[in-house]
């Protein structure tokens, strides 16, 4: 009940405050090509029941159909205003609506598409029991996604490889410890990530130690060692 009341709480002054940010980035996505500044996709939520998810359009019109599903920071198809967006995640604002519809959550296990939850591992089938959310844990480890991907040839199979197997580790560990009080402290990593990433991951990793957190795991999130360089977790092999 807690994390639903801050849910509203939070999605409705957010989206009443920050309603004039949304008008004139809404308005430039506009401007561009005059097409939807929406992107609308099919996610899947609790149980694995599809939603339809809102997102400030940062690429293309039908960029979706290119076959390509990972993004990096170089992709042809991230539109002038998109780069913007992108940067400063504006394009995950709108999910608030989500949020308030009951959709999402503030915080939770990112949804995925519902092609990714098909190809999902037992383990991971757990994290279907909860909303998905704007943020999470992998939301600020990995805030630097595009970069990841920025030199490989084959987006999708580096984030298969290097970058899904941890955030679904990481939604799981959230998902063991949730709490309103975890959500806070993820919502306020995730604003200071934006401006300061290294201070956001030195504080997650302070924060998941103080959870329990394996050390293989911290590891990962303290972003310190090349992802490569570490072994995947055994679930996800």
């Amino acid at each position: 009940m807690g994390k639903r009341l801050l849910d509203l709480f939070c999605s409705a002054i957010g989206l009443i405050l920050l309603s004039p940010l949304m008008a004139a980035v809404l308005v430039a996505v506009w401007l561009q090509d005059f097409k939807s500044p929406f992107y609308i996709a099919d996610r899947a939520g609790v149980g694995g029941r599809p939603f339809r998810m809102v997102k400030v359009r940062s690429m293309i019109v039908r960029a979706d159909q290119s076959g390509v599903e990972s993004t990096s920071a170089s992709d042809p198809r991230i539109t002038r205003v998109g780069h913007f967006v992108r940067r400063w995640k504006i394009d995950e604002l709108s999910q608030l609506w989500n949020v308030l519809l009951g959709d999402m959550s503030l915080v939770g296990p990112r949804p995925n598409t519902l092609r990714e939850v098909e190809q999902y591992r037992s383990a991971e089938r757990d994290l279907l029991l909860v909303q998905p959310g704007i943020t999470d844990i992998s939301s600020i480890v990995f805030s630097d996604e595009g970069d990841i991907l920025r030199t490989s040839s084959d987006p999708d199979k580096a984030y298969s490889e290097l970058i899904w197997p941890w955030k679904s580790r990481l939604g799981l560990f959230y998902i063991q410890n949730m709490s309103v009080r975890l959500d806070l402290q993820l919502i306020c990593l995730t604003g200071l990530a934006i401006f300061n990433r290294e201070a956001a991951l030195s504080r997650l990793v302070r924060l998941l130690r103080q959870l329990g957190c394996d050390s293989q795991l911290c590891a990962i999130a303290s972003r310190k060692i090349p992802l490569q360089d570490v072994m995947q977790p055994v679930e996800q092999q």
